[in-house]
């Protein structure tokens, strides 16, 4: 197999707008630049493709018109369950989603935030109100004009409470939307916000047309700015997705991009290997390993992060040594070795390389130690054990029902009974989303930012706080304090004694980090892995015989 490596991938990840509320101004990019400019084996600026005779040959930087379109099949284990970008939590849903509509701000290859449907910004001098400048000539998917009344329509959909927008926590800081005329949009904002452009590349913050908000089609019928539009939504079977081609950006590259669900990953292999599928996001490595020539694998370090679940506000686990045994009684190492054949590194809370979390500040060291956790259990009176209710998703990761397992097994002999259930993806993000559940085997999605990626979890008034089940008035005061500060070393100071505490008080037992896989088969060019699992690169990607 050809293997992309992305792996030293971590510049600095000092944020662009740390250094805009300083400067207090940042200027557009062509949209080359904006769009990352790179082809499939532009993997990293050290990187190299490797044949499988051996031989190493520099990587290139150009992107090239394709001689063919068609029709790109990806073959994934799980459906879409839902069509509102603002309300998506699964993997398939915004993986899908996030070619269909636009960010204000995006992502590229190294997670530094660049322009999108906003070519422009900047902070006034006091770094309270953010000014926008909007791409001109940009349309929705029915042809309408995509201009400011759509951006405070969207923002103020999100920061609405009733609307359960999984992103409003993240720009609860906003606290005044203006439109001076279509092309510009101030935020006003309560405070400093060094995390603000990182929060607005997020497709959970996705641009929507105003018509479609007042008319409520939003849940049924997908008009976005993307490169893709909407085509058929085959509930349990596929997406098909159709090249925009008004689209702003050069491309898409492909007629149609058709998500094909394959309920396993042997089964994709196979569809890949006769040429029924064209591109595939594995997760499971055993599977990985068998893509060999001619298939192409993309193997990237991920920024999500393997992760069990505890609902502190659930009988036992509400008794932080219940929880602090949960987390003694756990081998990380061993759930690497076992379900992911030792492709992962053991990880605390924060897996963004600049303010990665030591993983020593676990609970015993982060070392297993059985007779603590029996100790512990003992001290919070459970001397005959707990159990508790566990769900495992289904179809969204291929590890996951090996992690429940390993974990199973594992806690099992400090007196820690988990009853394993596993769900369907739709059946899993209700139940996770009424936090109805003890214990939940998840892989989160990591972001460029701690303050987007923990503010919805670990703040009272987060969202998402009902399901983590654990708040405190430090982490309140940490998470504002991160948010504020726009020198990085203190921030990444704040950040630390953030890890800590939940590192302390375990109200999730974190894992370990993974990789990113793509494999495709080798007409597939163009496209760019990324650390966020991000497949916005199908925009530039193309299909040749």
């Amino acid at each position: 197999m050809r293997n992309l490596l992305r792996g030293h991938w971590f510049p600095l990840l000092t944020l662009l707008m740390i250094v805009a509320l300083v400067a207090a101004a940042c200027g557009g990019s062509s949209d080359d630049e904006s769009d990352g400019g790179t082809t499939a084996t532009t993997v990293a600026d050290d990187a190299t493709t490797t044949t499988a005779g051996g031989d190493t040959t520099a990587t290139t930087d150009t992107t090239t018109a394709p001689a063919e379109r068609g029709n790109l099949v990806v073959g994934r284990t799980g459906d879409i369950d839902i069509l509102d970008p603002h309300l998506a939590t699964a993997f398939q849903s915004f993986r899908t989603l996030e070619l269909v509509y636009d960010s204000l701000l995006g992502l590229d290859p190294d997670l530094t935030v660049v322009p999108s449907l906003a070519e422009e910004w900047s902070f006034s001098d006091d770094g309270l109100a953010l000014t926008l400048t909007l791409r001109e000539g940009v349309s929705f998917h029915d042809g309408s004009t995509f201009g400011s009344e759509d951006v405070v329509a969207s923002l103020e959909r999100i920061l609405d409470e009733e609307t359960g927008a999984v992103a409003r926590s993240n720009v609860l800081g906003i606290v005044g939307i203006t439109a001076p005329d279509a092309g510009t949009v101030v935020l006003e904002l309560a405070n400093q916000d060094a995390s603000i452009l990182a929060s607005l590349a997020d497709v959970n913050l996705a641009m929507l047309s105003s018509d479609a908000i007042t008319a409520g089609t939003v849940d049924r019928e997908p008009n976005g700015t993307g490169a893709f539009k909407w085509s058929e939504w085959k509930q349990g079977t596929s997406v098909t997705l159709g090249a925009n081609g008004d689209y702003w950006r050069d491309g898409p590259f492909v007629d149609t991009i058709e998500f094909r669900v394959i309920p396993d990953e042997s089964s994709i292999l196979s569809g890949l290997r006769a040429g029924e599928v064209d591109f595939a996001p594995l997760t499971d490595p055993v599977i990985v390993l068998q893509a060999t020539d001619p298939l192409v694998v993309y193997r990237t370090p991920a920024l999500s992060y393997h992760v069990l679940q505890l609902n502190a506000d659930r009988d036992v686990l509400a008794d932080v040594k219940v929880r602090q045994a949960i987390s003694c009684a756990v081998d990380r190492q061993e759930v690497i070795d076992s379900a992911a054949l030792g492709e992962g590194a053991v990880t605390g809370p924060i897996t963004i390389p600049a303010y990665r979390s030591d993983s020593d500040g676990l609970p015993c060291g982060g070392t297993r130690d059985v007779e603590k956790a029996k100790q512990l259990l003992a001290e919070a009176g459970y001397t005959d054990g707990v159990t508790l209710n566990t769900i495992v998703i289904a179809g969204e990761f291929s590890t996951a029902t090996a992690e429940g397992e390993a974990l199973q097994a594992q806690l099992a002999e400090a007196g820690i009974k988990l009853e394993l259930e596993v769900l369907e993806t739709g059946t899993y993000v209700d139940r996770w989303l009424a936090a109805d559940f003890d214990a939940a085997v998840a892989l989160n999605g990591g972001r460029p930012d701690p303050h987007p990626m923990y503010v919805r979890y670990w703040t009272s008034d987060g969202n998402l706080n009902p399901v983590a089940g654990y708040r405190s008035d430090g982490l309140d005061e940490l998470m504002a304090a991160g948010q504020a500060e726009t020198d990085t070393a203190a921030r990444v100071a704040i950040y630390d004694q953030l890890s800590e505490e939940l590192q302390t008080q375990s109200p999730w037992i974190w894992l370990y980090t993974g990789f990113e896989y793509r494999v495709t088969t080798d007409g597939v060019t163009g496209f760019t892995s990324m650390p966020n699992g991000s497949l916005q690169y199908l925009r530039q990607t193309s299909l040749s015989s």
